[in-house]
């Protein structure tokens, strides 16, 4: 059986989009869709089997809310759903072992596009060894999808472009298979972003001074970015690819391509020490500003 899509639920707005998120990313990739619930118990000589019942009763009222709203959403999901004890952070983790794709929910930032990211998924995030989309509690199918020709949501147009943050000094192909992957399914375009900043005057020598202001160094990393997508687009041929080469921080850049997107794909590098085990700055950064979701997808 095909590893499937995995979404950890707890009965919140942001985990029931999750949820549906899941669903239609299982579909796409044809896999099946499991729901977890994560729940502690820590039960006590006198009170532990009552502790244990109403656990047990709210984990199942939370994986009924996702499975009413998939099945309004997504008809077709084949679906399953577990409950698993705590803690959580642990839990999720072992469960992406088996995953095709763990998906999460996080809050959005009131008034603002972005995440407020909990602990339990700031966790996963930076440790897990699959990839992990976070989904906002307020993401719905339209959001996907191109507005229709009167500026209207919906869900019946073509998808909006996915984006990929590249890193050409260390491109990984687990990173950008994914983001041709995420295209190719939705038969989007996919908006492959690289930026770079000139070196800093200070760690330059007195002969090197002009490269901080070399007209050529734009068209150089537009030949570095074609030269590691060349492999990707051959083996993609009917993924439409466009490439972008801005001078600024990659943060910006990426929050920017990112607004009208369907899908932000970014990496994470793993560290062969856990206890240093973090998203790194521009992940952790995009996933405070950026709105549509995101896939971090770790590499080695």
């Amino acid at each position: 059986m095909p590893a499937p899509v995995i979404a950890g639920v707890d009965g919140s707005s942001e985990s029931l989009a999750a949820a549906e998120w899941a669903a239609r990313e299982a579909e796409r990739r044809d896999r099946p869709l499991r729901l977890i619930h994560v729940w502690d118990w820590h039960p006590r000589p006198h009170d532990g089997e009552p502790a244990n019942a109403a656990q047990r009763y709210l984990a199942l009222r939370a994986l009924r809310q996702a499975e009413d709203r998939i099945r309004g959403a997504v008809p077709g999901a084949r679906l399953t759903d577990e409950q698993i004890e705590g803690p959580a952070t642990a839990a999720l983790l072992k469960a992406a072992e088996q995953a095709d794709l763990l998906v999460l929910g996080s809050r959005g930032l009131t008034g603002l596009a972005g995440f407020l990211v909990g602990s339990v998924a700031q966790g996963v995030v930076a440790q897990a060894t699959g990839p992990v989309v976070l989904v906002r509690a307020e993401e719905t199918a339209e959001d996907e999808h191109l507005p229709a020709a009167d500026g209207s949501a919906s869900a019946g147009n073509g998808y909006r472009d996915v984006v990929l943050g590249l890193d050409v000094n260390d491109p990984c192909d687990e990173v950008i298979e994914f983001a041709f992957e995420a295209a190719m399914l939705r038969r989007a375009r996919l908006r492959v972003v690289h930026a770079w900043q000139p070196p800093s005057a200070f760690g330059l020598g007195p002969g090197d001074i002009a490269l901080v202001d070399d007209p050529y160094r734009a068209e150089e990393w537009r030949g570095f970015v074609s030269a590691v997508l060349r492999v990707w687009r051959d083996k993609y041929p009917g993924v439409e690819v466009l490439e972008t080469v801005v001078r600024e921080k990659a943060t910006t850049a990426l929050v920017r391509a990112a607004s009208g997107a369907s899908l932000l794909v970014v990496g994470r590098h793993v560290t062969d020490r856990p206890t240093l085990a973090r998203t790194g700055p521009v992940t952790h950064s995009v996933l405070r500003h950026v709105g549509c979701p995101v896939a971090v997808v770790p590499h080695h």
